[in-house]
């Protein structure tokens, strides 16, 4: 469960961010601006993993879906 009043408190006091502007922020942004760049432990994609998610759900040309 998120802590919504603190992570509030952070964004708008803390870093000072407008409401539209916290709201704006993707997580990955916000984390970044709050020092936290890996997302707290968070593996950088590797290309093994890279082609694991691609083998999973590969790419199909307009959107078609084949199994």
């Amino acid at each position: 469960m998120l802590d919504w009043p603190a992570m509030l408190r952070a964004g708008l006091q803390g870093l000072r961010l407008r409401p539209d502007e916290f709201w704006a922020l993707t997580p990955a942004e916000f984390l970044v601006m709050l020092g936290l760049e890996n997302g707290g432990g968070a593996q950088a994609l590797t290309r093994a993993g890279l082609e694991e998610l691609a083998g999973r759900y590969p790419d199909t040309p307009n959107g078609d879906e084949r199994t």
